[in-house]
């Protein structure tokens, strides 16, 4: 195992929260930009963020390899066309290597506060073993899927046998011969349901609401490709143009529900080719527009509730005992394991909820978002000067590949970053006019979206608001990313007397170099 560094230097010019790939893609951004003074915290041992702890069985992602990745680097030889868990994180790990961004990694510290001293325009970011590092940029790259939701079901706590979320996957024990119980039918447990089924005794598959899944185009790389890729790199890049614009062209339906009812028709002559039993049929046919909530894709999910092992369950679920799962009309069910593919906590309220976020004196981010996250085009946040975020409020996808946002979002904090030296100012402070009016634009946007048909999804706040995605085309989002609208901001410059405060560059440099 790699020795790790856990120790952080008193001052950096820009921390960063999160070694997943918007991380990673903010500390190289600022290493090609020529700033090198920066440090990422990552509160595992690894970096990876999703792709290094999602590892159970089948685990791959359902955006094409050679679009998620960054535009920035010329991997010639994914596998396949949707790449597994470990060959996406694998280039992670070969990224990191390639651009040397190690060194500014500090492992195994969870952060659990920020204050921005006004006096000195800094931050103080502090982590749970008591240690603080000052800087003068911080950035919030924690992603929103990275704290496993688990379900309040009465009991759980009381089962004798053995559970694990799917983003805790247990590798070293055994399924096999044991009846197992899997609770959710989200993006995970569609991908590992059909990869256990063939071991197992018995699969329960516990669903709440059915889900749209559509067929995978799912296809290897010939080694005549791969040299292809390798020797001719705009050829890639081109492929790749291409990947993208036929994502984009799904965004259509997003917002012309008409459309999306002939995309659901041919979703569901799909189910009625897979499934044989007609009751179950009915059970996995979603009663809500396709695209309200996230569309999966897979050739293996509905062929698997032909297998006689496999039950699809509906009743809902009354209570666990020590060997069993009662459902809400009092049938009792045994099972040896319980698998929760329940998702994660989106809503920044819930996976921040003990994190000390404050800004301008007064400004406390859990007060400030009681009624719901909103941010400035997902970077800026009014009353929290020098703070950026990446995949913020309103800047998640239903459609596309993330790391097109992620670049477009790095490409603005550093524009950014440029003006304020540019203006010799201290800091930049959205305006609230500007992120209120940003806010009212959006939420106006998704009125009429497939998202506001009827359905409720991880999209959405308990009362309906829809706080993850951007409700436009991507390339309207690379475009609006593109500069700041300096209009748009405060740019405050401190008195030459405070500023005495702030540590000295050179001094930084010495302090945050690691050997």
């Amino acid at each position: 195992m790699k020795e790790i560094n856990t120790t952080l230097p008193k001052y950096t010019d820009t921390v960063i929260i999160g070694a997943g790939l918007g991380g990673l893609a903010m500390g190289i951004g600022l290493q090609k930009a020529g700033q090198t003074d920066y440090i990422i915290i990552e509160k595992s041992t690894e970096v990876g963020g999703t792709w290094r702890d999602n590892s159970y069985p089948g685990c791959a992602c359902d955006v094409q390899s050679h679009l998620y990745s960054y535009s920035f680097t010329n991997k010639s030889d994914w596998t396949k066309r949707y790449a597994p868990w470990n060959e996406i994180q694998q280039y992670i790990l070969d990224t990191v290597s390639e651009y040397n961004v190690r060194p500014n990694i500090r492992f195994g510290l969870e952060v659990n506060s920020s204050v921005f001293d006004e006096k000195t325009a800094t931050w103080t970011v502090g982590t749970a073993d008591g240690q603080t590092i000052r800087c003068r940029y911080f950035v919030l790259a924690t992603g929103p899927l990275h704290v496993p939701q688990i379900p309040n079901i009465p009991g759980l706590d009381t089962f004798k046998g053995k559970v694990m979320h799917s983003a805790q996957w247990d590798h070293d024990y055994d399924l096999k011969g044991k009846k197992v119980a899997s609770i959710g039918t989200g993006g995970s447990a569609i991908q590992y349901v059909p990869e256990i089924a063939p071991d197992v005794a018995q699969l329960d598959v516990y669903q709440r609401t059915a889900a749209w899944v559509i067929p995978r185009d799912e296809r290897p790389y010939s080694a005549a490709s791969k040299w292809v890729f390798k020797n001719f790199p705009s050829l890639r890049r081109l492929y790749r143009s291409r990947l993208y614009f036929t994502n984009e062209m799904r965004v259509w339906p997003i917002f012309n529900p008409s459309l999306a009812k002939g995309v659901e028709f041919l979703a569901k002559r799909f189910i009625n080719m897979q499934v044989k039993d007609p009751d179950v049929r009915e059970k996995l046919t979603p009663d809500y527009t396709i695209g309200c909530k996230r569309i999966l894709i897979s050739n293996k999910w509905y062929k698997t509730f032909n297998r006689k092992n496999v039950s699809l369950l509906t009743d809902g679920i009354r209570e666990i005992r020590e060997n069993s799962i009662v459902d809400k009309n009092g049938v009792e069910r045994e099972c040896d394991t319980i698998i929760l593919g329940t998702g994660f906590i989106v809503d920044p309220r819930g996976y921040m909820d003990k994190f000390n976020l404050k800004g301008l004196p007064g400004r406390d981010i859990l007060e400030d978002w009681k009624d719901g996250a909103e941010a400035y085009l997902g970077n800026t946040v009014s009353g929290y000067p020098n703070m950026f975020q990446l995949v913020g409020p309103n800047s998640g996808l239903g459609h596309n590949s993330i790391i097109f946002m992620i670049e477009a979002q790095v490409h603005y904090i550093l524009e950014g970053m440029k003006e304020a030296k540019k203006r010799g100012v201290d800091y930049l402070n959205v305006k609230k006019t500007a992120q209120d009016d940003f806010n009212r634009e959006i939420q106006e946007r998704i009125k009429g979206s497939v998202w506001t048909s009827g359905c409720s999804s991880w999209y959405q706040q308990s009362d309906g608001k829809n706080f993850v995605l951007w409700p436009y085309s991507t390339l309207k989002f690379w475009k609006r990313n593109k500069k700041v609208i300096t209009a748009h901001y405060e740019w405050v410059k401190l008195d030459a007397q405070v500023k005495q405060d702030i540590p000295a560059k050179k001094t930084a440099k010495k302090e945050g170099a690691v050997a």
